[in-house]
């Protein structure tokens, strides 16, 4: 490709975003719902308490889980009410499903963690712009949970539960609508050019890509953080995938790690179905498991990865090498039975051989059969001298933090991603 042509397709791929911008506002102007859009957070004046909301809604839960029927209700109302909305959901709605049940989860478990929450729902907001989400169409979700919540609780369905979901509900999308007018200078999506694409397999036989992109416009990032990733074989379909190098490493160019997880789905179409010189969009960077200078003169580091975790792994480490202070050193803990199994082989080599300091361990998928995960772990001074660095499988990573813990290492210096739902 030329470099007449690479900007002529930057020019027609300028002229789609805008386009697409158009008619998202033309959509959210067709047909709006009615009444204004909740975006004030009712426990801000003290008015109501969240602990009592969270206790109605755990004491209720039986009635409204598993929360896959509470979604299915959701969606048709919605949809039945709202057709136009349809269209701002992929086609297929599977992933979609998963996201909402494990978002009503952490709502859930933290609605009486008002900072916790908030800054997770105000990530939410900023990922939701892509979509062409408009505060007025929380209203229609609202309408629709409410519904919803009718449908499921059936006769035992009561005002008082109704009430504390919708509050919490309420709580979130003033978080989220926060986030997104916070995020008002930043671009929803980057485009970007496949530069370089490599298929691997794992030791267990599974497919494995290793791509890199070039971003048309600065894509500003950290080592250890994750973004979602649009192909257009799929439109309108994101999947969140751990960025592999970090910023101004060997190759300067945002790196991915993709395993194929199922067919049909944005892993495959990655893996499989793209080559040098196609184009994907990335969302902005999510994530806050990147290295703290503090941390970092007070304690050596302890990274645990497995599978494509190994891309999180590969990027702290990247990132440790330009910024390690003297004397500090890092154990690496890599499920893997042989460095045959290993699909990016030649990667960790390089990083053995610029850093002495690190020390890398091969330990095989304990988490999968019960057993400690850091039995392998050998003498280090103790995990509680470290500051820890998780990512892999969510069956892992659970395993993992546990064991941490009961080692003696303080929660927060723990630190992991949040595990997105599993699907392809």
């Amino acid at each position: 490709m030329t470099t007449a042509d690479y900007h002529a397709l930057l020019a027609r791929q300028e002229a789609k975003r805008l386009r697409q911008s158009l008619l998202a506002a033309l959509a959210a102007t067709a047909t709006p719902p009615a009444g204004p859009a909740p975006v004030r957070d009712p426990y801000a004046d003290g008015g109501h308490d969240r602990a009592h909301d969270q206790w109605v809604i755990t004491r209720d839960l039986p009635l409204v889980t598993p929360f896959g029927r509470l979604i299915a209700h959701l969606y048709d109302a919605m949809f039945d009410r709202h057709p136009y909305l349809r269209a701002l959901f992929p086609d297929s709605m599977d992933f979609q499903r998963a996201h909402l049940e494990r978002a009503f989860h952490h709502l859930v478990e933290h609605l009486h963690r008002p900072a916790t929450l908030a800054a997770h729902c105000a990530a939410l907001g900023r990922d939701h712009r892509r979509l062409g989400v408009r505060p007025v169409h929380f209203t229609a979700f609202e309408e629709s949970l409410a519904e919803a919540l009718r449908r499921s609780a059936g006769t035992a369905w009561t005002p008082e539960l109704e009430g504390a979901w919708l509050r919490m509900l309420r709580c979130a999308v003033a978080a989220m609508v926060a986030g997104a007018e916070q995020a008002a200078g930043e671009p929803t999506y980057w485009n970007a050019e496949v530069t370089h694409h490599r298929q691997a397999t794992t030791g267990d036989g599974g497919a494995v890509a290793v791509l890199r992109v070039r971003t048309s416009e600065p894509y500003s990032y950290r080592a250890g953080q994750y973004a979602s990733v649009e192909s257009p074989l799929l439109p309108q379909t994101w999947r969140p995938y751990a960025l592999a190098s970090a910023p101004g490493s060997r190759d300067a160019e945002p790196e991915f790690h993709v395993r194929v997880t199922g067919p049909g789905g944005v892993s495959e179409a990655l893996a499989l179905h793209t080559r040098p010189g196609d184009t994907l969009r990335l969302g902005p960077p999510r994530g806050t498991m990147t290295l703290d200078d503090a941390e970092l003169a007070a304690r050596d580091v302890l990274i645990v990865a497995a599978g494509t975790g190994w891309a999180t792994a590969k990027a702290l480490l990247e990132d440790l090498a330009a910024r390690r202070p003297p004397g500090r050193a890092a154990h690496l803990v890599l499920t893997a039975r042989s460095r045959a199994g290993l699909y990016d082989a030649a990667g960790l080599e390089r990083l053995e051989e610029r850093c002495p300091w690190l020390r890398v361990t091969l330990a095989p998928a304990a988490y999968a059969d019960g057993a400690d995960p850091l039995r392998h772990l050998g003498p280090l001074g103790g995990p509680a001298h470290h500051t820890a660095y998780v990512s892999g499988p969510p069956g892992m990573v659970d395993a993992t933090v546990r064991a941490l813990a009961e080692r003696g290492l303080p929660q927060h210096r723990i630190h992991y991603n949040p595990a997105p739902p599993q699907m392809n």
